[in-house]
């Protein structure tokens, strides 16, 4: 096992093999509430949505992203203009753009220094743009879904992770609906988090 410079933990794929397995390509889930697809973010198309989301107080609260258009345009750069390790998407909803997500490999992710990571373990990052769809189980929908997603499109994923802020009530409320466990309580740069683990042994289960 090789190590970044900055520590996180390395498995190799094979030479120019796409990291998230074509997330682009990976099609729409079907839901209760509609069918969502995920599209990978366009700047010159999506940073005015993107920031107007990052700039509501409850998203600002944990994301930390508000302020001018240039800070959210970095955010988004630094994946985009990355090696595919972290793809930043919009979550369609019938059409609709509603939800900002980061799909990124966590076993390629700093996030690997703080847990017992697995290969290809796969991490999600997410907020819902709107007020009015938060607090009503819409999250937990989308989480199982692209969960769902991540696991059918990436068979040599066996885990999808996240690591909300423990302070977060209602995003771990939505984990915990999507079939995610409460595995443990991590300390990383900046948060204390909740890391959540949905396992594709227990998919069928939970």
């Amino acid at each position: 096992m090789d190590l970044f410079t900055d520590g996180t933990a390395e498995f190799t794929d094979g030479p120019g093999d796409d990291l998230l397995d074509g997330l682009h390509a990976w099609g729409p889930a079907r839901t209760p509430v509609g069918t969502f697809r995920l599209t990978p973010v366009r700047i010159d198309r999506d940073l005015p949505l993107v920031h107007r989301w990052m700039n509501d107080p409850a998203v600002a609260e944990f994301w930390e992203l508000a302020g001018p258009r240039h800070r959210t345009a970095g955010h988004l750069r630094a994946q985009l203009d990355g090696d595919g390790r972290s793809v930043p998407c919009l979550g369609v909803l019938d059409g609709t753009p509603m939800s900002y997500w980061e799909i990124y490999r966590a076993d390629l992710d700093p996030l690997a220094l703080h847990y017992p990571v697995l290969p290809h373990d796969t991490g999600i990052h997410l907020l819902l743009g709107a007020a009015g769809d938060r607090g009503r189980g819409l999250g937990s929908v989308l989480l199982r879904a692209v969960a769902d997603l991540v696991l059918d499109r990436r068979p040599a994923c066996a885990r999808v992770v996240a690591e909300p802020d423990h302070r977060n009530t209602p995003s771990l409320a939505a984990f915990l609906g999507a079939g995610f466990r409460y595995a443990a309580e991590v300390e990383l740069p900046g948060k204390r988090a909740a890391l959540m683990i949905r396992d594709r042994v227990l998919r069928d289960v939970l």
